[in-house]
Order: structure tokens, then sequence, then C-alpha cells
């Protein structure tokens, strides 16, 4: 093993790692701001869709694999051959061992968020420097009270257990027969001794959870097994622009549409218009990577793009979202009811807690129809959903990401 790096200046360097959406990335650049506010270094290996806005910024980046914007846009691609994906997993691999040991020269610790986090631990074992692994949701971390994101359900449906240790053992299976052979060999190249577990290679023995301990708390709080952070939020200071003001301004509180990343159904945009025209409001909806249209001109609704989220969704009646983290626990900030149309992953655990907690209504995994997402948005509109959304804003957090940093520092 490489000895740990050792530099002459008096700050920390931080590398924090992620591959995905915007979701995945902005509680990263959270926690960038609080490392500067701290005066340590940052840099960020990212996708280059993100590059461009961390930079602006002041904190430099190293950018990751292709773009991923044009992901929202379309149908799914055909199916892959078991070739076409082995040869997409070996490149992932690939580039990971490579772009992160490039990002992380010259730095002390290395962070890295989301699963899929292959190379990270491997580099950070073989430069001698700290490794820390965050998720974003307690879903994603091992538990036997609660079941794996994928594993955990049989098409529309949860998987209900009074213990999932059973199925987190078939998933770490999973992790071994996608990963572990490539992992092995790219160890290997680096003097490394090989693993036998990926899962835990890649989550390590004490994961972090940088998520609100009343939205989505650790369901085994008594242990010692993970640190929770508290969500980490980035500030946003940006006014809304002139348009969505007028639009505020010209009558009641509308309802916001926002599917970030996913693929859009076809008529997924009058779907979500016209479902508030049914319960009799206005509608904002967030245009996202698979850039929806207006289905009219009517002046009852606004296409917007990215928005300042802290400022606009104070100010909606209601919110229409697909689960991730960032969107369910911004909008549970702001005191505003949810429909979550969980698609994939850890939305089906936001769903579950925004229903469980009674701040809005889980609408069943998959598209949203002309007739059920009204029903949902009537459930959701009701007054009492709104007070206890209220009551929940009023317990969250803001400051998981100063907590996280100041974690780091120490480790100096």
């Amino acid at each position: 093993m490489a000895q740990r790096a050792l530099h002459t200046g008096a700050h920390m360097r931080v590398l924090l790692s992620t591959i995905g959406s915007r979701g995945d990335v902005q509680p990263l650049v959270a926690l960038g701001q609080a490392l500067t506010s701290l005066g340590e270094e940052v840099r960020l290996c990212v996708p280059p869709d993100f590059c461009e806005w961390i930079e602006e910024l002041g904190m430099p980046t190293v950018p990751i694999g292709p773009e991923l914007r044009a992901t929202g846009k379309g149908s799914l691609p055909e199916t892959l051959t078991p070739q076409q994906r082995r040869q997409m997993i070996e490149g992932t691999v690939a580039t990971q061992f490579a772009t992160i040991a490039q990002a992380a020269e010259g730095c002390d610790v290395i962070v890295g968020a989301t699963a899929l986090q292959i190379a990270a631990p491997s580099i950070a074992e073989q430069m001698g420097v700290p490794y820390v692994f965050a998720s974003y949701c307690p879903a994603v971390l091992p538990s036997p009270r609660h079941a794996p994101p994928v594993l955990g359900w049989l098409g529309d449906k949860p998987v209900t257990m009074p213990d999932y240790s059973e199925l987190w053992a078939q998933d770490a299976q999973r992790w071994n027969a996608m990963w572990l052979p490539l992992l092995n060999a790219q160890r290997g190249m680096l003097g490394l001794a090989p693993v036998d577990d990926v899962r835990s290679h890649v989550l390590t023995a004490r994961p972090w959870l940088a998520s609100d301990p009343t939205l989505a708390p650790w369901p085994d709080a008594e242990s010692a097994s993970v640190f929770q952070t508290g969500a980490w939020i980035v500030r946003d200071e940006r006014p809304l622009s002139d348009e969505i003001e007028r639009f505020l301004a010209a009558g009641h509180a509308p309802i916001y549409f926002g599917f970030g990343s996913i693929r859009a159904t076809p008529d997924l945009a009058r779907v979500m218009v016209e479902s508030a025209r049914a319960v009799g409001k206005r509608a904002i909806l967030s245009r996202g990577w698979a850039e929806l249209a207006l289905p009219d001109d009517a002046p009852d609704c606004l296409a917007i793009g990215e928005v300042n989220q802290q400022a606009l969704f104070p100010r909606v009646a209601a919110i229409v979202h697909d689960g991730g983290a960032g969107t369910t626990t911004a909008a549970a900030r702001a005191g505003a009811p949810q429909v979550v149309v969980p698609q994939m992953y850890d939305q089906h655990y936001h769903a579950a807690r925004v229903d469980e907690l009674g701040v809005g209504t889980a609408h069943a995994p998959g598209a949203a129809t002309p007739e059920s997402l009204p029903t949902a948005l009537e459930r959701t509109l009701r007054g009492a959903v709104a007070e206890r959304a209220g009551t929940l804003a009023g317990a969250m957090r803001g400051d998981g990401a100063t907590v996280a940093a100041q974690r780091i520092a120490n480790m100096a």
C-alpha cells in the first residue's frame, strides 16, 4: 500500500465523487460548500453535465464518464445482449479506476456517494487515505428492518417480511456476480489483495447516512453501524425569475410537477397539467431532462427550467415528483404536501415515508394516468395533510452538511 500523500498546505484536500443525476451530485455540492467554509480544499469528480455549474460555485471538478442528460429523452434503448452489458460494465469499472485515481491525486480524504463507487474505496486504500461512503437514503444500507432497494419489490408490490436478512444476503450475491471479478482484477493491478464481498467493500464498515433523521431515519438508531449526519442541503440564494414571480402573483398557489432526469412517457406533460385542472389548480411544470413541453398555451400553466426549489416550494399548493431524496427533502423542508410517483431504487422508500408520515400520497409505481393522478392530488390537498407537512418542516434540520464537514475536518 502506498503511504498517505502529505502536502505542505495548511488545508485538507478532499475529493468528493459520485456518478448519477443532479440528485446524486447536489448533496456533494452542499458538502463541498460546507468544507470550503471550514477552509478545506475540495475537488469534485462528477459527470460532465454538472462541471460548469460546480466550477461557477468556485469548486474545481474532474469529469467522469459520458454526459447523462440525454437519458431523459426518448424511449428506453433496446435490451442489451449479455455481451454488450458485460462490455458496458467493464468500461465503467476501468473508467472509474483511471479517472478517480487522477482526481484523487494529492487528496487526504475521499468521499464517495451513491452505490456505484466501485473504484473509490480501492483508490483510497492504495493511497493510504481515509474513505467515506455516504448514502442519501436508509434503504440503500443493509438492515434486517427494511428490504434492499432492488430486491424489495415484486412487480409493483413491496416485499413484506419480519426480517429482511435473507434478501440482503441475496443482494450481496447480486453485487458479487456483477462486479467482483472486475474489481479484483483492477485491485491486482494496484497491488492490492482481492476482496470477497463487493458491497461491504463499497459501503464500508460504518457508512454515513446523509438524510434527515425525522424524514428518513436509520431504523437501528441504537446501534453504531451507521453515522447519520442529516441531509446535505445546498445553500441556494438565487431569486425566482420574473416570469415565475408574475405567474405566482397572477392567481392561487399552483401545483409543481417535476420528474428530474427520468425518461418521460409521451403524454406525461398533458397528464400533469390536466390533473391540476381537474382539482381546480394551476400548474408549474419542470421541463427536466426529458425537455417536457406544455400541452397548450393556456395561462394557467407554466413550463420552467432548473429552479431554486428552496424559493419556489414554500409558495406552491403541492409538489408532484418521482421521489428522489433531494426533491423529497426539499418539499418536506418547505412544508409542502407531496404526491410521489416512484419509478425505481430509493424512490419507493421515499414514497412510503411521505405516505406514512401523512404529509402526502404514495402514488402507485410507474406512470401516472389521467385517472390516478387527480385522485392522488385530491387526497393530498386536504387540509390535514398540509398541517402535518408544516409540522414536519418545523422538525427538520438544516445542518447535515456542516456536521459531515466537521467530522471530515477532524480526520486530519
